[in-house]
């Protein structure tokens, strides 16, 4: 089930104060003449404040009092952490503002998360975006504030070299660097938001000609294509991009290949949930890492299903995300469970070969805090 050649490697090591129990899922794959990342990602970054543990939405007029908080960076970071806690070489270009807000996203990610910003910059006297995401009965509501960035401080026209690239469309903009990727080999696996001038024309998304796969949710496909249910909308986007992967909520996913014809499904897995921010995120950068160490279309869709699962039972958008440790953790509590469907076991049993043994020693992964700031003790 798994590509051929050498298995995946692991790094078990410390880098500055965080150990880190690394598998690689490329490991076979590598070779000298590589590009220098595997991903590659621009966007916002904002501090995200999370509240949990609220018993309904806030009502007007009165003051609720939520039982957990957390802060985290959020926005492009989500997705950039995901992928790096993957295994994937992620280099991120982005803005982040002047203020604590900014020195503590930066730290979080290049420090805490090993993600190269070098491409990013830091811009005087321009305040970090923010947004607050209250959780409550498996939904969110969230509130933002920010300011675009001066134009001058706009993403490098020329971005690195890399395996792949991650992209958010918006209707009836061209970003150039997709297309400009594109040319030089990179994969780019496009999302989208939802489309607020109502249009829903799947012409205005025009730098989906340059995309290797799409991934909308069931609501976005089926207003994109016009079809009445959201398996039909991923056959119907393939005549615009190669590979449709159409998320459906507690239902699970669904993806077409055009090129090989190849079709697939996979349910959900029922979990708890705690927060859902960011989860589309670590859903698409688990698609990601398995359509790049080259798993099957199933696998593919299993694994991404699954780290969106296991990122939805903690809070705080990036920091939730799991790494090797947690998805080594899960594959063994779920096959101690008196009364499995051996039927749903075997859809996971590509994991048997990637994770790290019990043995090895774990990474802790740094988690949303209730604030951020705390002076290190001498």
């Amino acid at each position: 089930m798994i590509a051929s050649g050498k298995g995946p490697s692991y790094d078990t090591g410390e880098t500055g104060h965080h150990r880190q129990a690394q598998v690689d899922p490329l490991a076979a794959l590598r070779a000298s003449d590589d590009p220098p990342w595997d991903v590659y990602l621009t966007g916002p970054v904002f501090l995200d404040i999370i509240f949990t543990g609220l018993d309904s939405a806030p009502v007007r007029g009165t003051e609720s009092w939520a039982r957990g908080m957390g802060s985290s960076p959020g926005g492009v970071a989500n997705m950039a952490t995901a992928l790096a806690r993957l295994g994937l070489k992620t280099s991120l270009a982005a803005a982040f503002g002047s203020d604590h807000y900014g020195e503590y996203c930066w730290d979080a990610l290049e420090q805490g998360e090993g993600i190269d910003l070098s491409p990013s910059r830091t811009i005087t006297g321009w305040h970090s975006p923010v947004t607050v995401s209250m959780a409550y009965e498996g939904e969110r509501t969230m509130v933002s504030h920010g300011h675009e960035p001066p134009p001058e401080e706009a993403a490098p026209d020329c971005p690195p070299r890399a395996r792949a690239a991650v992209a958010s469309l918006v209707p009836g903009k061209r970003a150039p660097w997709i297309a400009q990727a594109a040319g030089e080999g990179t994969r780019v696996f496009a999302d989208v938001g939802w489309d607020e001038t109502g249009a829903w024309d799947l012409a205005g998304l025009a730098d989906l000609e340059h995309c290797e796969a799409f991934l909308p949710n069931a609501a976005e496909a089926m207003r994109y294509t016009g079809a009445s249910c959201p398996r039909e909308a991923a056959h119907a986007l393939t005549a615009h991009v190669p590979l449709a992967v159409v998320t459906l909520g507690a239902e699970g996913a669904y993806a077409v290949d055009r090129r090989t014809g190849e079709t697939a499904e996979v349910p959900a897995i029922a979990v708890e949930a705690l927060d859902p921010t960011g989860a589309g995120d670590v859903f698409v950068a688990g698609f990601v890492t398995g359509t790049l160490a080259g798993w099957p279309l199933a696998d593919r869709l299993a694994f991404a299903g699954l780290t969106a699962a296991l990122s939805v039972q903690e809070f705080g958008g990036s920091l939730s995300a799991p790494g090797w440790s947690e998805i080594g953790a899960w594959w063994r509590k779920v096959q101690s469970v008196e009364g499995q469907d051996p039927t749903a076991l075997r859809r996971y049993g590509f994991l048997a070969d990637l994770v790290p043994a019990e043995q090895a020693r774990p990474w802790p992964l740094r988690r949303a805090v209730p604030t951020i700031g705390f002076r290190k003790s001498a």
